[in-house]
């Protein structure tokens, strides 16, 4: 992997060895934001997804925006803040449902589940040199495209997930 400027921004920006016999990016965690639209009738349409910098880990393919966690920072505030950095989302146009980790132990990654805040509409856009490309996918296209690995085997147990928290799950349903 090629080290391109600007990648290191953060305190927590860093490699991981992990237990599981792989790296991972962020020296406390890394967290990032599954962020939906809904219809009228409260069903996921959309979902957006990043397309990763060639010269990030895994580069060209398709994720959720996010990255390492700032020593101090909940996984909340960093995929709030990773999502903003990188897409150019608002943090305060999220209503966030809860929160889906994968726990490795000494590191873990924490799926921010979220949707469009009532009277939002959020435009999505690359802000930094980490992303091609900033989309609304609609929700059956998401696997029609080349996923990161770890996003890909998620997807469909998150996609359960968002899809049964609804529009009018409370604020706190973590786990």
């Amino acid at each position: 992997m090629t080290e391109v400027p600007g990648f290191f921004r953060h305190p927590g920006d860093g490699w991981v060895e992990c237990a599981c016999g792989r790296r991972h990016w962020g020296l406390v965690g890394a967290a990032g934001l599954l962020l939906v639209r809904r219809d009228d009738q409260g069903l996921v349409t959309h979902v957006v997804l990043q397309h990763r910098s060639l010269e990030s880990h895994q580069g060209g393919t398709w994720g959720v925006p996010g990255g390492a966690i700032v020593p101090g920072e909940t996984a909340v505030e960093g995929a709030l803040r990773e999502s903003q950095e990188e897409a150019g989302i608002a943090p305060g146009a999220v209503r966030v449902l809860g929160e889906h980790v994968l726990d490795h132990g000494p590191w873990s990654y924490t799926t921010v589940l979220a949707e469009e805040a009532p009277g939002h509409v959020i435009d999505v856009r690359p802000t930094d040199t980490e992303s091609l490309d900033v989309v609304w996918v609609p929700a059956d296209e998401v696997t029609d495209r080349e996923l990161l690995p770890a996003f890909a085997t998620a997807w469909p147990g998150l996609r359960a997930r968002i899809d049964a928290l609804g529009p009018s799950a409370p604020d706190d349903a973590a786990s």
